[in-house]
């Protein structure tokens, strides 16, 4: 078997390799050091194209200025934030920027409360410190550290839910763009190109701010949740099919109705307003984002496929609804219920079956 085939996920570089290459050949602007491609094949990259016959399809939609700006910032010595909602696509972004840049997005920290300051910098193989001492064969690099060698971009994921004390390693780093090693008795100074994307989200905030200082090391970019419902919809559409087909379900992708009813659920959940701005409505608990409602669709298609005929039903979309709406809390079940009751169920005969699959999974 193919081993491309074989893998749950292709990092983003090996994804659109087809593409990549392709931009590469038909690149003729001049690229920084360190690039791959020059900053506008990247940007035709990120939001599609054409590189002579072969389509480049739209990774990130959205304001086309964001990109620009975060494509501008890696240019420079400052490292690049990307904030906001979950679902905005940040670490889809982070990805496959550096994987058009510096065809390598593997170089990775993912920020939790027991990220330590080891893998930021560098720690070691204890075994074989123990037997010969510091030694270059016993350090173990951190991905910022083999981004720092090669002038490659690492990716820091969700880097406020590091402790601030872990955060703020980063300041040297990104201000004198060096490590040191005492053990060694020698300083690692980044190669040209080296650089830092790091997300964060908004629902994070408090967890552990970051501090002035380290923000002041950053040009932080806000990335907007989808400004309209069409907007929403192609997003959540060409998102699923992608996904799909990387699973290999065998069912049909969704309609293009039950993908703008989705959308549309989602969308006045998460504003707490109706679409017509008629009604209020309230919020649950969790996150409604567009990345939960692309994966909703993605376990429709599951569910049609495995136990189904194969074309997603309303009964597969209302688990979905329910899972991703409903938190485990019963303020959630009871917001859910007078959304069914005072929303959907107004909405008339196309919307009837639906509206009857959501309430007999919450009941």
């Amino acid at each position: 078997m193919d081993q491309k085939q074989n893998v749950l996920r292709l990092p983003a570089e090996r994804l659109y390799r087809e593409e990549l290459e392709a931009l590469q050949q038909k690149d003729k602007d001049s690229r920084p050091s360190g690039w791959m491609l020059s900053p506008r094949a990247v940007l035709t990259f990120i939001t599609g194209g054409k590189a002579g016959k072969v389509d480049i399809t739209p990774k990130y939609i959205g304001n086309r200025r964001i990109v620009e700006i975060a494509i501008a910032t890696l240019l420079t010595d400052r490292a690049l934030l990307l904030i906001g909602e979950p679902g905005t696509a940040k670490s889809w972004l982070s990805e496959n920027l550096t994987a058009a840049i510096h065809g390598d997005s593997g170089k990775t920290i993912q920020g939790t409360a027991g990220t330590s300051e080891e893998q930021i910098r560098y720690s070691w193989n204890y075994a074989m410190l123990l037997a010969h001492g510091p030694n270059d064969d016993a350090l173990i690099k951190s991905p910022i550290y083999r981004a720092m060698e090669c002038g490659g971009i690492a990716r820091f994921e969700e880097i406020s839910r590091c402790a601030s004390e872990v955060q703020d390693a980063l300041i040297s780093i990104l201000s004198e763009k060096t490590i040191s090693i005492p053990e060694l008795g020698k300083e690692l100074s980044a190669a040209k190109g080296f650089s830092i994307i790091a997300t964060a989200n908004t629902r994070d905030r408090g967890v552990n701010d970051m501090s002035a200082a380290l923000k002041r090391r950053f040009n932080i970019l806000v990335l907007p949740s989808p400004s309209d419902l069409e907007t929403e919809v192609e997003i959540v559409r060409k998102r699923v099919q992608e996904i799909a087909a990387s699973y290999e379900l065998k069912a049909s992708a969704p309609e293009e109705e039950a993908v703008r009813k989705v959308v549309a659920i989602f969308r006045e959940l998460r504003n707490g307003m109706t679409l017509d701005s008629k009604e209020k409505v309230k919020p649950p608990s969790g996150v409604i984002s567009t990345a939960e409602a692309i994966s909703l669709l993605t376990n429709s298609m599951a569910l049609a496929a495995s136990f189904g005929t194969g074309q997603v039903r309303d009964e597969d979309i209302a688990a979905g609804l329910q899972g991703a709406i409903v938190k485990d809390e019963e303020k959630d079940r009871i917001v859910w219920k007078q959304y069914l009751d005072n929303v959907m169920k107004k909405r008339g005969s196309e919307w009837r079956s639906l509206y009857n699959a959501c309430r007999e999974m919450n009941d």
